[in-house]
């Protein structure tokens, strides 16, 4: 899985950018706010990578912060929402504002982001605010790029077992049940009792 690009703009659109890396072009999907800061064609760029593995194709998601990256990928282990509504999502809003507005459970503000109704801005209310509790006092903090370690070491975790095969909610269950019995693991000791909670 390709997790991390570092190269040139080749060619840039609002919805994605071409990165060149030592000559191979790669497609990333970009929200607005990646798209506006990259730069112009010809630039350095550096991206977070999210790999979407889908049967009939294989797409790249960029972020230049974790805070966007981490969003999107909270956005997408929601029900009903893929990665391209994900991307509209944090176009439509500035990253920690969005966070802020979920605490919130201000459905409406989050129903103004195009191709959101009211039925899933209520789902994402539900299904994010406490996880976005600590990310809602770290954008606050102006540290938006910089999640804890304890939420690193989670999504690192989960991203394992999905390379895995395991499906999400299985996994996050076992990342949960790991991490409550042992708050501060190094990663390898974490994926090793992650997978033996799945083999129960």
């Amino acid at each position: 899985m390709i997790a991390f690009l570092r190269g040139r703009v080749l060619d840039k659109q609002p919805n994605k950018i071409v990165v060149d890396v030592q000559g191979v072009g790669y497609e990333v999907h970009v929200p607005l706010s990646t798209y506006y800061d990259v730069g112009d064609e010809g630039s350095d760029v550096t991206l977070r990578i999210h790999t979407h593995v889908r049967e009939d194709a294989l797409q790249l998601y960029g972020f230049l912060t974790a805070l966007e990256q981490l969003v999107f990928e909270r956005l997408i282990g929601i029900s009903g929402i893929g990665p391209r509504l994900a991307v509209a999502v944090l176009s439509g809003s500035d990253t920690r504002e969005l966070v802020h507005a979920v605490q919130r459970a201000d459905v409406a503000r989050l129903t103004r982001i195009p191709g959101i109704g009211k039925k899933t801005a209520e789902r994402i209310v539900l299904e994010l605010k406490e996880r976005f509790a600590e990310l809602a006092v770290t954008a606050g903090a102006g540290a938006a790029a910089a999640p804890s370690t304890g939420d690193r070491l989670r999504d690192d975790l989960l991203s394992a077992l999905r390379n895995l095969g395991y499906h999400r909610p299985l996994a996050e269950n076992a990342v949960d049940a790991t991490l409550r019995a042992s708050p501060s693991p190094t990663f390898e000791d974490a994926l090793r009792a992650a997978l033996r909670e799945l083999m129960r």
